[in-house]
C-alpha cells in the first residue's frame, strides 16, 4: 500500500454526497438544431443560489416506492435508473409545471392534464386517478456528475435528456425556479461567458457536450448505448484561482495523487523556476526546454528525503540553471542519477550535475541507466557510468526515526521497455506503487517511435510489460517525463496502446490504397485527422508503424 504519511497534506474525510437527478428537455429547431430548456434558482436556495440549471433535485423514497401503476419503465433499465429518472420526472413537473407521462393507451399527457394535477399535492395518487404514468421509458442518461471533493455540499446525480412533451409549457412554481429559458447550448456558454447566465461547473460542461452533439436526433442517438461521461471534478490552482477538471483533462490524474480527498491546494500553472512538490519524497522540476516535441519542457524528479538523500531521474538538458535548481532543492545530497533514456532532452544533464556535485565537494554520484545502442542518432549517444540491469533496484536508506521500528527506504526498480528508444527504461517506486514512464508514456500526447532506434513492435510488448506490473503491483499513477501526472494506469495503457494499433490500421489503409506510393503520401491518408504542420514529425512513427505491418506480413504487394 501507498505510504500515507508521505502525502503532502493530512488527510481529511469529502462530505457525503446526496442523491438526485436532473432532467435536459431538448426541442428542435427548424435548422435542425435543438434547444435546451433551463431555469434560474432562488437566490435564496441552499446549494446554487441564482444560477441556472435544468430542472431536478433530490430523490426521495417515494420515487424508488413509485409502481409500475404510475411509472412506465422498459427494458434495460435497473433499479437505480428507474428511480433517478422517476426523481426527474417529478421534480421538473414540481418545479416547472412540465408532465412527460402517458394515458392508459400510450396516449401524451396533456396541458390540460398538468392543469387538473396539483403540483403541491402527493402526485401518485393524483397519477392514478387520471390513469397516467411518468414516461420513463423516454428518458436516456447522458452523463453524470459527483461534485467535487472539496465542496460543503455535494451531489451525486445522473443527467437525464428527453424530448420536450409536446403542447405543454413550462410553468415554474417562483419557489425554487423562476424564469424558464429555450436556449441552444452554445447560446448558453456564450451568455455565460458574458456574465449574462451564471452556471455551475456540471451544467457548463454538459451544455458544451450538447453543443457539441447538435441536434435533438443527435443527442438521443449518442446516448442509445449508455451514458456518454461519468465524472467527478477536482479541483487545483490555476494562476492563484481554482479550477476544475475532469478525468479526460490532462491535469486530473495529478491532483488525484497530490490531494486525494479533494484539498484545493495544488499549483498547475507550469513554471521552471521552482521545485513542485508531489509528495513528500518526491518533487518535480521542470526544465525550461518547452516545445512542440516536449511540451511544458522535461520533467525531472527527485525521489527521497534529507535523511536519505535523493535520486534524481532524466536530469534533462545541459541547462546550467536547471540543474543547479536541482542540485539545490536536493541539499547537494544526491546518491544517484539515473536517465530513462539518452535523447538529447534527457541525459545530458546528468554529467552537468554530476560535474556540479564534483565541485561542490560533495560524493560524485554516479550515472545509472542502459548505453545507447549502434542505432541512436549522434545526439544520443549515451555511456553511463553503471549499466542497469532489467529489475535491478537503487535503494535510499536512513535509520528509523524516533518512535519507529522500521528503516526509512526508497526503492526505484529498473523496467527495460525499448521501442521509443532502444535503450529506453522505466522506473518503479516500489513502497508508493508510482511508475516513472519517462517518454514511453507522455500526458497530453502519443511518444514518437523513431527508426532505427524506434522499434513500434518493442514499444507495443513493453506497453504489456508496464500493464502487466501495474495490474500485479496495483500501480495507479504514472509519472511521465512530459505533462502531469497521469491516474488510472491500466486504463491510460489500454488508450494508449489502442490509438497506436488503430494509428496502424490507418497506415496499412493507405498502404493498400496507394501501394506505390511514398511515405509522404501514407502519411496524408493515415494522419488526415492530425494538423498538417505535424505530419513531419508523424512520418516518424508512420515509418515504424510500416516496419512492423511489414514484420508481419501484412503489407500489400507493390
Amino acid at each position: 500500500m501507498p505510504r500515507d504519511h508521505l502525502l503532502l497534506h493530512p488527510q481529511r474525510v469529502p462530505v457525503t454526497p446526496l442523491d438526485a437527478s436532473t432532467l435536459l428537455l431538448l426541442r428542435d429547431l427548424p435548422d435542425g438544431g435543438c434547444e435546451v430548456l433551463m431555469t434560474r434558482r432562488s437566490e435564496r436556495a441552499s446549494f446554487a443560489p441564482g444560477m441556472y440549471v435544468f430542472p431536478g433535485g433530490g430523490i426521495e423514497a417515494q420515487d424508488a416506492q413509485a409502481g409500475d401503476d404510475v411509472v412506465r419503465s422498459r427494458d434495460g433499465l435497473d433499479a437505480t435508473g428507474r428511480t433517478a429518472a422517476t426523481a426527474a420526472l417529478r421534480e421538473t413537473f414540481e418545479e416547472m409545471g412540465l408532465l412527460l407521462a402517458v394515458h392508459a393507451d400510450g396516449s401524451p399527457a396533456t396541458q390540460a392534464d398538468v392543469d387538473a394535477l396539483d403540483r403541491h399535492a402527493p402526485l401518485w395518487p393524483q397519477l392514478r386517478a387520471r390513469g397516467l404514468r411518468l414516461d420513463v421509458a423516454q428518458l436516456w442518461q447522458i452523463g453524470h456528475f459527483t461534485a467535487d471533493r472539496n465542496l460543503p455540499k455535494r451531489f451525486a446525480v445522473p443527467f437525464f435528456v428527453a424530448r420536450m412533451p409536446s403542447g405543454q409549457t413550462p410553468e415554474p412554481d417562483n419557489r425554487e425556479q423562476f424564469e424558464p429559458v429555450w436556449v441552444q447550448p452554445a447560446r448558453a456558454l456564450e451568455r455565460f461567458q458574458a456574465r449574462q447566465m451564471p452556471m455551475i461547473f456540471p451544467t457548463i460542461r454538459t451544455l458544451t457536450r450538447l453543443a457539441q452533439l447538435g441536434s435533438t436526433e443527435g443527442v438521443l442517438a449518442a446516448v442509445v448505448n449508455g451514458p456518454l461521461w461519468k465524472h467527478s471534478p477536482r479541483t487545483g490552482l490555476q494562476s492563484g484561482k481554482e479550477a476544475r477538471f475532469t478525468e479526460d483533462e490532462a491535469p486530473y490524474g495529478e491532483l488525484a495523487m497530490v490531494c486525494p480527498d479533494g484539498q484545493c491546494l495544488h499549483p498547475l500553472d507550469w513554471q521552471s523556476e521552482h521545485p513542485v512538490p508531489l509528495r513528500k519524497n518526491l518533487l518535480r522540476l521542470t526544465a525550461p526546454n518547452a516545445s512542440v516535441m516536449t511540451g511544458p519542457g522535461t520533467n525531472s524528479y527527485l525521489v527521497g528525503e534529507a535523511a536519505t538523500g535523493f535520486i534524481a531521474i532524466d536530469p534533462g538538458p545541459a541547462d546550467a540553471a536547471h540543474i543547479q535548481r536541482l542540485y539545490d532543492a536536493a541539499g547537494g545530497d544526491i546518491r544517484a542519477i539515473v536517465c530513462t533514456h539518452s535523447h538529447a532532452d534527457h541525459a545530458p544533464g546528468a554529467f552537468v550535475l554530476q560535474q556540479l556535485c564534483q565541485d561542490r565537494g560533495v560524493p560524485r554520484p554516479q550515472i545509472h541507466g542502459l548505453p545507447s545502442a549502434p542505432t541512436a542518432s549522434a545526439s544520443a549517444r549515451f555511456t553511463p557510468d553503471l549499466a542497469l540491469q532489467d529489475g535491478e533496484r537503487l535503494v535510499l536508506s536512513a535509520p528509523p526515526p524516533p518512535g519507529q521500528d522500521l528503516p526509512v527506504t526508497h526503492t526505484l526498480r529498473a523496467v527495460f521497455t525499448p521501442g521509443h528508444a532502444a535503450n529506453h527504461v522505466c522506473l518503479v517506486l516500489e513502497e508508493d506503487e508510482l511508475l516513472f514512464s519517462g517518454d514511453h508514456i507522455l500526458n497530453g500526447s502519443t511518444p514518437i517511435v523513431n527508426p532505427p532506434d524506434g522499434n513500434m513492435d518493442a514499444y507495443l510488448r513493453s506497453l504489456d510489460t508496464l500493464d502487466a506490473i501495474c495490474a500485479q503491483e496495483e500501480i495507479d499513477f504514472i509519472l511521465p517525463a512530459h505533462g502531469y501526472v497521469l491516474g488510472a494506469a491500466r486504463a491510460v495503457i489500454a488508450r494508449l496502446r489502442n490509438h497506436r494499433l488503430a494509428r496502424e490500421a490507418k497506415v496499412l489503409a493507405a498502404m493498400q490504397a496507394l501501394p506505390g506510393g511514398s511515405i509522404q503520401d501514407w502519411v496524408q491518408h493515415a494522419y488526415a485527422d492530425t494538423p498538417q504542420p505535424l505530419w513531419k514529425l508523424a512520418e516518424r512513427s508512420l515509418l515504424a508503424h510500416v516496419e512492423r505491418i511489414q514484420a508481419l506480413g501484412l503489407a500489400p504487394a507493390a
